[in-house]
């Protein structure tokens, strides 16, 4: 049976940077995000039986190597559980998530992957067990099955059946949005799964890290709940700063920032200081992605357009989890 599914990426407030399980992908703390409209995934999933080997089309070009053997993998895990081990599948997938925004698509992609591969299979899966399976896919996909605020919980089993997210408020509970300010491309030197594992091993900060997890956790949702838009900002602001400074711990010490990236973090401080309420995060990469309130979307988008070295800022609000097509 042919089945298609959409599913949106998101950011992460409370950032996801070290895993207790690398099989698994079990993390080592809490995480929060929130899924953005703007970037999304489409994909459709068709077992039948006449094949004999999985094929996967990444916007309408056939995809081998590595990127293969991870949805082929994935599809593993979604045959195993359905128990149907030797039934094949063609997946076509199209990313509408610019790579150069610096947002996963992997987040997308998966919740995608995995929502689309469980109907096709007849699957009759609640949205716990789903987060599970797309888990095992790409960590930050299992926050991508509902829309909103997300908390993945990270367990504490070892077979991860405790490992996964849910909605903490839903998209239409507060008007935040998210401009993705897209710098100069080029290739990071340190991967985001090299860099974690890294950090993990060697950094001096990293214990200091996880510890100051739950206050940031029970703050920011406090905040969400309030719609307390300072709160909210301020501690995804020092959460992404905190988790940054692990990077400069770890042996050999590495970071993610150019020069573009801290001005862009310096204008937004700048904002703040003339009465414009602006609070950025970044993930495993230098492009800064900047939280705001829609009064101020004019004048964010406009100053972080000026700033040498910015080659694009991409508005994005609050989105919904998986869905059919």
């Amino acid at each position: 049976m042919k089945a298609s599914a959409k599913a949106h990426t998101n950011i992460a407030l409370i950032k996801y940077w070290g895993k207790r399980d690398e099989s698994l992908i079990l993390p080592m703390n809490n995480s929060l995000s929130l899924t953005l409209d703007g970037f999304y995934t489409t994909t459709t999933v068709d077992f039948r039986e006449s094949l004999t080997e999985d094929s996967f089309y990444l916007n309408d070009q056939p995809v081998s190597g590595v990127e293969y053997e991870r949805v082929t993998s994935f599809l593993d895990l979604i045959r195993k559980y359905a128990g149907k081990p030797n039934l094949f599948a063609e997946v076509h997938s199209t990313n509408y998530v610019p790579t150069a925004a610096g947002f996963a698509s992997s987040a997308s992609g998966f919740a995608a992957l995995a929502t689309a591969a469980a109907k096709s299979l007849g699957l009759k899966v609640s949205d716990e067990e789903l987060s599970i399976l797309t888990r095992q896919g790409s960590g930050s996909a299992c926050r991508s099955i509902y829309g909103g605020f997300v908390e993945w919980e990270k367990g504490d089993r070892s077979d991860g059946s405790d490992s996964y997210a849910i909605q903490v408020a839903p998209a239409n509970h507060w008007d935040i949005r998210v401009a993705a300010v897209v710098l100069s491309s080029s290739a990071k030197k340190v991967l985001s799964r090299e860099g974690m594992k890294r950090t993990v091993d060697t950094s001096a900060y990293y214990s200091s890290w996880v510890e100051s997890i739950p206050d940031d956790l029970s703050n920011i949702k406090e905040g969400i709940k309030n719609r307390d838009f300072a709160k909210v900002g301020e501690i995804a602001e020092a959460n992404c700063l905190r988790m940054h400074a692990t990077t400069l711990a770890a042996n050999p010490p590495f970071t993610y920032w150019r020069d573009t990236t801290l001005a862009v973090m310096q204008t937004v401080q700048e904002l703040r200081e003339n009465g414009v309420s602006a609070y950025f995060t970044i993930d495993a990469g230098p492009n800064v992605k900047v939280l705001y309130l829609p009064e101020n979307e004019e004048t964010i988008q406009s100053t972080l357009r000026e700033i040498p070295g910015v080659d694009d800022v991409i508005a994005s609000r609050a989105g919904q989890g998986v869905s059919y097509i």
